[in-house]
């Protein structure tokens, strides 16, 4: 029998949420981000559930290269645009549209000597100090673009910091406005967080990547309150239990004592799964169905949980790490990241299907 560990993915779930998003953003086209192999979903078992998108972005040429071979005829975005000169001619071939955020991309487009064209997105630093060109160059950029017999439609596009935040992007977009002033072309502004919270910089596209996957933006609202549906479920199975006296320790390092008698069980992942060797004492858990917590500290293969008020847990008991009945939103607060990481980190040893 294999090891009971398994991660399951919902299509059905990302169009659940895409449904969602759009009634954030009425009117707005979507791109469903599905970059770092669909945030640890797998792009082929999330393509179903992204069929009504607009379009889908990603970051490589490799991502664009799987969706076409998987019969994916819509539009697609390179978020980080071209890496060297060969890329180009594979983007045209592709149908892909590119990022354009330094002038060595330009002039990667302008050295092009075969037909075709391509669609770019010029992007404006407006605050994240990462990719894109200043309130300065920009103009100069999109002259220089415009110039260009291979450049066809040129779309402008920002990327918030701090979309989460009431007024976390007053500042950026009044500097998105400023920088662009008369410049033509449709706009791109928002991420999931600035899709939900901030009607004024919806733009014609947004770019909603960790909302499909039905976590939530923000640390104060779940993702069940903005009618999110976990896309994936990590779960797993007790494989031992054991009973403990009082000062007994367990794990590496003894970090958890028990300070009574009790029992605890052993679990069937651990961080070479992808969970998070950080996660404290007291991360929750849910065992046969109802809520309790991680004790003592993540090993390679195995984590450790109270079962002092399950006495009906045993060995084959399911454990769902993360999923349905326990956001990895809570779980990811607890270890002291986010939801990406933990999703993203999902380790290829981990047997993974579609949800029934």
């Amino acid at each position: 029998m294999p090891r009971p560990i398994l991660a399951l993915i919902s299509p059905d779930a990302i169009a659940h949420n895409l449904k969602a998003i759009r009634l954030c953003a009425p009117g707005a086209r979507v791109w469903g981000v599905v970059k770092a192999n669909a945030y640890g979903h797998g792009l082929a078992r999330v393509l179903p559930g992204l069929l009504a998108a607009d379009g889908l972005a990603m970051l490589d040429l490799a991502e664009a290269h799987l969706l076409r071979e998987l019969g994916y005829g819509g539009p697609i975005l390179l978020l980080e645009g071209l890496f060297e000169p060969a890329d180009l001619a594979v983007a045209i071939q592709l149908g892909a549209t590119v990022v354009v955020h330094c002038n060595e991309q330009i002039r990667l487009l302008a050295n092009w000597v075969g037909p075709g064209h391509i669609d770019v997105y010029l992007k404006f630093n407006s605050g994240m100090n990462r990719l894109g060109f200043s309130a300065q160059k920009l103009h100069s950029a999109w002259q220089a673009l415009r110039a260009l017999p291979l450049v066809g439609a040129i779309t402008l596009m920002t990327h918030f910091a701090r979309a989460e935040r009431s007024d976390g992007v007053d500042e950026d977009l009044a500097r998105f406005h400023a920088a662009i002033g008369a410049l033509p072309g449709e706009r791109s502004l928002s991420n999931s967080a600035a899709t939900v919270l901030h009607p004024a910089a919806r733009g014609d596209w947004v770019r909603p990547g960790i909302a499909l996957y039905g976590t939530s933006p923000f640390a104060s609202q779940s993702a069940a309150v903005l009618g999110l549906r976990a896309a994936m479920t990590l779960q797993s199975e007790l494989i031992a239990v054991q009973d403990l006296a009082p000062g007994d320790a367990v794990g590496y390092g003894g970090r958890f004592v028990a300070s009574r008698a009790m029992r605890i069980g052993i679990v069937a992942c651990g961080y070479a799964d992808g969970y998070p060797r950080s996660a404290p004492d007291g991360t929750p858990i849910v065992v046969g169905g109802r809520r309790t917590r991680l004790v003592g500290t993540v090993s390679m293969d195995m984590l450790t949980v109270d079962l002092a008020e399950l006495p009906d847990a045993r060995v084959g008991t399911p454990v769902e790490l993360w999923g349905g009945q326990l956001s990895v939103d809570d779980v990811a607060a607890a270890a002291g990241t986010v939801s990406y990481e933990l999703l993203c980190a999902l380790a290829p040893r981990v047997p993974t299907r579609l949800a029934p």
